[in-house]
């Protein structure tokens, strides 16, 4: 290495020379300037940067052990049993603490959460004295820990709203009456800040006329940094940087975790008495002095409804006594008063906005579509007394994803109606409009009846796009509802369960990440917008007016332009934001009878909403119960009340997947049809070239389909049947059956996993092979690329685990066995007596590698006494290469 080296190399890191006790090493590909380098320098750096490779040419820097001389060739076994005793004393060490990290967290704070929450709301003196004797009880241990998991998270989410709360205030501030009640009367006397500044700058400052400070006022100022200003930024930040996850929880081996255990089940405690023991105690109250705890306690949420009551009631009490405060002068109380009535009137608000609302929306959903499932209210009101809390929950999260799809429509709707039009709805995407913000600053009257109009318009929408259509279909299509949901035949929960999987792990998927459902739905409805304003005369209110808009436009923008010039850069860079007029409203053209014309416009799009739901309901369904009939050979097609024959035998197909596979078929017929009409315009000859193109991917993806959807996972399947499935389910007297279309549809999804599994594994070729294959998608597919390095490997893989304990069981064993019952023995355990084997040699494997990574250990503490840089041998490099 000395002589490759020159005058001029310096190390790239310090940019000094090399010497004899420094060498200058060459590690990675890189030459010229930055060849050389330091080992302490790229120590140094790697130890910063946390990479083992170079950050330019990406080459993997090596070192050599460097061992002290009176190393043995061989560990004595002293040694080796030294290191082991270590080794295991330092693995126990860790797994005491990280157990009691974990008891402490998973099981004390859980535990004391419930029974504090138990013994407060239990009512009585002697739970809250035999509170330390119940903490030490081993009785139902594992449901008062997973209840104390709800409890924590319930405390944890009130603090995270608390502080985020706080935030928002801070930001935007309080309610107008909140801020007037913090004006402070103008003194006669200057403020302390402006007693030590000239009489000539108080007038100044205090009409906010910008100054030029005196020199002698800038000294004093610098002067007094070091006495008032008594703190260091960096002291601060250092002491936030200590403060870390690992820390936090005692993940990093000390025991200071303990304490922030204390301080968390204190904070459970408090929180529990502010907003759950004592708003229930007040809603108690409130109860009984209305009388009405009857009608509470037969609503099956009586604790639930009673908290909220009380909050409720606390909001009013809080309001009450800030009036009060402010009657008599206490200005620190009606401040604090009204932050907490704030608060509660939040919460409130909150409620009633994410859980209220979508719950009505959810049971009113359910109400206009009985009709639809061939069910009562009775029915209903049943399953509701049979569980509450689950029929409660999936009414929420159906009203949920009502709501946030209704919501999705108006955003979409907005993009193309004037501005203006739809000014009784809230506009999500306003950078100005900030939910919480509505709720501290709107009064709870005015935000109530907001919330009423949003209810009531989601459930006129309800009844025009379900109950309406549901009565249209059921006068003029008798036979086709209901619609099935329950299915009673045992052979039939066989397909279904393989159609499930089908459906949800390839058909919904592939429907549900198309981004061209949401162009087609917005280009019908600007086409609608159309229709209608043409029809109704009502172009400039629907839509706007075009060419008047763009003149605005422009002279808007001219007049900005005029007025930015001469007043530098801060104005012009403002004008770059404004170029665009506001689109809060803009202005239209009344035509006559204007008010009529709004009225039938009202009604043209009810009338159009009742048709599209009709359609809706109607088609994809019907298109999916004709194609699900080719599954049932010989079947008709399936509906909610079918007779294959004389013999009274039904078919039924749950509706969930045949409108599912018929939205999938109207989604492929619709994207065709949206391809040829965009290639129309381009010409005969270009449209064939189109076609041809489409047709060669079409060959293209449904071979590469045939290998990855069909091929493999069917073998997959086959392979899990015969390796767990036979030998738990089958009885060794009996013959398995090997149904080829359930095992089709489980292998799609042991795929899916097992693809899941190698994303999130290790480096290796199957991986990288399936990352090329999901980044090169359908357009540039390369099918060759396909086979040989993705399907090819595993199915030979597969097909080995399947025929090689084929063959052996019925060509070898025979040869030496007589006995039916034995060869059958071995037939039905070969499979997973392999694949223990095949298990049992990984893990020996792996015990090995683990034993050799042990014995390095242990010989690098007791004999390494350095590394070495290996120098990047170009020649080797060269040699590797070939060879490979």
């Amino acid at each position: 290495m000395s002589e490759e080296l020159s005058n001029g190399d310096i190390c790239r890191v310090c940019r000094s020379e090399g010497g004899s006790d420094r060498p200058l090493f060459h590690p990675c590909i890189c030459t010229g300037s930055i060849k050389w380098i330091h080992q302490e320098c790229l120590v140094q750096w790697m130890r910063y940067s946390r990479k083992e490779f170079c950050e330019l040419c990406g080459h993997k820097f090596s070192f050599t052990p460097i061992y002290s001389p009176d190393m043995p060739r061989r560990l004595p076994v002293k040694d080796l049993l030294s290191g082991l005793l270590s080794s295991v004393a330092t693995a126990v060490k860790y797994w005491l603490h990280y157990t009691l990290v974990a008891i402490a967290w998973l099981g004390v704070v859980p535990l004391t959460a419930c029974r504090i929450y138990r013994a407060l709301f239990a009512g009585t003196v002697d739970a809250i004295l035999t509170l330390p004797f119940e903490m030490l009880s081993s009785e139902n241990v594992i449901s008062d820990i997973f209840h104390g998991c709800l409890v924590v998270c319930c405390t944890l989410l009130a603090f995270a709203g608390l502080v985020w709360l706080r935030e928002q205030i801070l930001h935007g501030g309080g309610p107008d009456w909140l801020q007037r009640d913090d004006i402070v009367p103008e003194a006669e006397n200057p403020p302390q800040a402006l007693q030590n500044i000239p009489e000539n700058v108080q007038e100044n400052v205090v009409n906010n006329i910008p100054v030029e400070e005196p020199e002698e006022f800038q000294q004093n100022q610098d002067g007094n940094v070091g006495e008032d200003n008594n703190w260091i930024p960096m002291e601060w930040d250092r002491a936030v940087e200590e403060i870390t996850w690992e820390r936090l929880l005692g993940l990093d081996g000390s025991l200071m975790f303990l304490e922030h255990v204390f301080w968390v089940i204190s904070l459970n405690t408090i929180f529990i008495i502010i907003f759950a023991y004592a708003p229930y105690h007040m809603g108690v109250l409130t109860l009984s002095l209305f009388n009405l705890q009857k009608y509470a306690a037969e609503s099956h949420f009586e604790g639930l409804l009673t908290t909220l009551l009380g909050y409720n009631s606390v909001g009013i009490l809080f309001l009450v006594m800030h009036r009060i405060s402010g009657w008599l002068g206490l200005l620190s109380a009606k401040r604090m008063l009204g932050l907490c009535y704030v608060v509660v009137k939040v919460s409130m608000l909150s409620v009633i906005e994410i859980g209220i609302i979508p719950l009505v929306c959810g049971w009113w959903l359910d109400i206009c579509s009985l009709n639809m499932f061939e069910a009562t209210l009775k029915d209903r009101e049943a399953s509701f007394r049979a569980a509450p809390g689950t029929s409660i929950f999936l009414h929420w999260l159906v009203g949920m994803v009502y709501v946030y799809y209704f919501a999705s429509f108006i955003l979409l709707l907005r993009e193309i109606v004037r501005p203006g039009v739809l000014w009784f709805l809230r506009n999500f995407n306003d950078p100005d409009f900030s939910p919480i913000q509505e709720m501290i600053h709107l009064p709870v009257l005015e935000h109530i009846r907001k919330l009423i109009i949003s209810a009531v318009i989601f459930g006129s929408a309800v009844l025009v796009m379900l109950w309406l259509p549901i009565r249209i279909i059921k006068l003029n299509l008798p036979s086709f509802l209901p619609y099935t949901v329950s299915l009673n035949s045992n052979e039939t929960r066989v397909n279904e369960l393989s159609l499930e999987l089908l459906l949800l792990q390839v058909v919904l998927p592939a429907l549900l990440e198309q981004s061209h459902t949401r162009v087609w739905l917005k280009a019908f409805v600007r086409w609608w917008c159309k229709v209608m304003a043409w029809i109704l005369d009502l172009q400039s209110y629907l839509l706007g007016d075009q060419s008047n808009n763009d003149g605005n436009r422009r002279e808007n923008n001219g007049d900005r332009q005029e007025n930015v010039a001469g007043q530098g850069l801060g104005a012009a860079h403002q004008a770059l934001f404004l170029m665009e007029p506001p689109t809060g409203y803009q202005p239209y053209e009344r035509p006559k009878l204007f008010h009529i014309r709004l009225f039938f416009l009202l009604v043209l799009v009810c009338w159009s909403l009742v048709l599209f739901s009709v359609v809706a309901v109607i088609v994809p369904v019907w298109l999916g119960r004709r194609v699900m009939a080719l599954w049932l050979v010989g079947a008709p097609p399936p509906g909610p009340q079918i007779s294959a024959s004389t013999d009274k035998t039904e078919v039924k197909v749950h509706e969930l997947y045949t409108s599912a596979c018929g939205l999938y078929l109207c989604w492929l017929a619709t994207r065709g049809v949206t391809l040829v009409l965009s290639w129309l315009p381009q010409g005969r000859a270009a449209m064939m070239e189109r076609l041809k193109h489409w047709g060669y991917l079409g060959l293209k993806t449904f071979a590469a389909s045939v290998l990855l959807l069909g091929i493999i996972p069917l073998l997959f399947g086959l392979l899990l049947e015969l390796v767990v499935i036979i030998p738990l389910r089958v009885p060794i007297h009996q013959t398995p059956i090997l149904f080829i279309w359930q095992d089709w549809a489980l292998g799609v999804l042991y795929t899916k996993i097992a693809c899941a599994v190698t994303m999130m594994g290790p480096d290796w070729f199957l991986r990288a092979a399936i990352e090329r294959v999901y980044r090169d998608g359908i357009r540039d597919m390369n099918l060759q690329f396909v086979f040989k390095e993705l399907a090819l490997p595993v199915i030979v893989c597969q097909g080995f685990a399947l025929a090689v304990p084929y063959v052996i069981a019925y060509s070898i064993v025979p040869m030496f066995v007589s006995n039916l019952q034995l060869r059958n023995l071995i037939a039905r355990r070969l499979y997973p007596f392999l694949l223990l084997l095949g298990s049992a040699n990984v893990a020996i494997v792996l015990q090995i590698r683990q034993f050799k990574n042990l014995y390095e250990h242990i010989k690098n503490d007791k004999y390494l006494v350095g590394q070495r840089l290996v120098n990047y041998d170009h020649r080797k490099a060269k040699t590797q290469t070939a060879s490979t």
